[in-house]
């Protein structure tokens, strides 16, 4: 690098440099993601070279200038990079990216998850703890010839995901339960764990497992150096479904995965679709996995949604909310915290996972 080039950080709040940040990133064919409160710039002779910034424990919007590339730039941001999220106390971190700068980020010190090929990669900066973390799920792996599994956000926990729980237990040996890991919404990650171990107590042969980032959050996947939505929505689908079946599914002997029908969101109706190609393609050397699909829960001829919860919260609707959910989540809800605090938390296990096995 030339002597004048100089490193700064960048926070959100300051829309001088932003604006700066994001015409950069536009020239790069890149867009700001909104998910990112601080980047890292370099400037040489006061002009931006190259930017790249952090949410959470995820890098993102990492750009060069076409004119330095080759000068060895991309290792010393990466590296920059990689020592703010330390400082910040993240030390397990992804990176999306595009398939182009796979070998840069490998010279980094990051290893490749998956990948949907000519288009992205998913990125960690461990080469073996997806499969350590994929062995402390065999702790919990339990015996039969159908080993069930749901993943669900249950923003908040309704009578209807409590009916699909109950539906799928009655086809399986054992049911595993996920919960999608993001704290990005009024009800905070412990709550709604809670919410789901309270309202499923009296239902034998379950397992509940705290998410984890291998199971992949909508909210956390990036979209900035894709254009399309359709494409940026068969990403996420080929890269949440290819780590489920190659890892998670095989670590607990997984055989069908069971969702709800979905009258109302596209984007999921189509998720569900994939799925079962997903699930299913002899692509994956891992074994299949069969999609089970159960109709949705009704009340006076609605299915029950979360997303109708929330609309009538907003509204402070609890009579309309009361047959809608377990009794449980009701209460929570008329008391309902300011975001920040979780009384509920106090209610939740110490261990990594929660076993619902009575």
């Amino acid at each position: 690098m030339f002597s004048q080039d100089a490193f700064s950080r960048v926070r959100r709040a300051e829309n001088k440099k932003m604006a700066e940040i994001s015409h950069f990133l536009q020239e790069n064919d890149l867009s700001v993601d909104t998910t990112i409160d601080i980047f890292i710039t370099l400037s040489r002779h006061d002009r931006l070279i190259a930017c790249g910034g952090i949410a959470g424990n995820i890098i993102k919007c990492v750009a060069i200038a076409e004119s330095v590339r080759g000068e060895g730039i991309a290792l010393k941001l990466a590296t920059e990079l990689i020592n703010l999220a330390y400082e910040r106390q993240c030390t397990h971190l992804f990176i999306y990216t595009k398939t182009e700068y796979e070998s840069l980020f490998q010279q980094c010190g990051f290893s490749t998850l998956t990948t949907v090929p000519g288009i992205m990669v998913l990125m960690e900066n461990s080469a073996t703890r997806l499969k350590r973390y994929a062995n402390t799920l065999t702790q919990f792996h339990h015996q039969g010839k159908k080993i069930g599994c749901i993943i669900m956000n249950a923003n908040p926990f309704t009578l209807g995901h409590r009916y699909l729980i109950q539906q799928a237990v009655t086809q399986c040996d054992w049911l595993h339960i996920f919960l999608v890991k993001e704290d990005t919404s009024r009800i905070p990650y412990e709550d709604r764990f809670n919410l789901v171990l309270q309202g499923t107590q009296d239902i034998a042969r379950i397992t509940l497992h705290r998410g984890s980032e291998y199971i992949i959050s909508r909210a956390t996947f990036p979209c900035y150096f894709i254009k399309e939505q359709s494409v940026i929505n068969h990403c996420y689908t080929e890269i949440d479904l290819k780590i489920f079946r190659q890892y998670l599914a095989p670590a607990l002997g997984i055989t069908h995965r069971f969702v709800g029908t979905e009258p109302f969101c596209s984007v999921t109706a189509k998720y569900n679709h994939d799925m079962r190609y997903w699930l299913n393609t002899a692509e994956l050397a891992s074994p299949p996995i069969a999609l089970m699909e159960i109709e949705r829960l009704c009340h006076e001829g609605v299915p029950i949604s979360a997303s109708l919860v929330r609309q009538l919260l907003v509204k402070k609707a609890f009579s309309a909310i009361a047959p809608l959910v377990p009794d449980t989540t009701l209460s929570w809800l008329k008391n309902m915290p300011q975001r920040g605090s979780s009384p509920g938390a106090s209610l939740s296990p110490s261990s990594a996972f929660a076993t619902g096995e009575k």
